[in-house]
């Protein structure tokens, strides 16, 4: 599990600061360009298409570990708007409260 956490804590620091860049060299219009690749039917925007795809399944996973209560609707949007960044934080708090894999992966109530 301390592998795990230190994969996790990895990809949120390196993330974080890979974005901090983009954000300062291009700015905070990430949706238009994120779109418009898709809209220009490239790889790239192939690409984009796949990744919304995996974060959709991500918010879904999310909302579904938590019953789809308002709490868990509400961190399976997150889940999707935040991605790797969210998702990342998201796994290493649940390993640091003691969570097992299975607790994890299912959420407490389907153990």
């Amino acid at each position: 599990m301390t592998a795990f956490r230190l994969l996790l804590a990895a990809m949120f620091v390196v993330l974080l600061g890979y974005t901090a860049l983009v954000i300062r060299d291009h700015g905070m219009n990430l949706l238009a360009v994120f779109f418009g690749d898709m809209a220009k039917m490239g790889w790239p925007g192939q690409f984009n298409l796949d990744f919304m795809f995996m974060l959709l399944l991500s918010g879904l996973w999310v909302s579904w570990r938590h019953r789809f209560s308002p709490a868990g609707l509400g961190l399976g949007v997150l889940a999707f708007l935040g991605g790797a960044s969210f998702l990342s934080v998201y796994l290493l708090v649940l390993s640091l409260r003691g969570a097992d894999p299975k607790t994890i992966l299912l959420g407490p109530s389907r153990v």
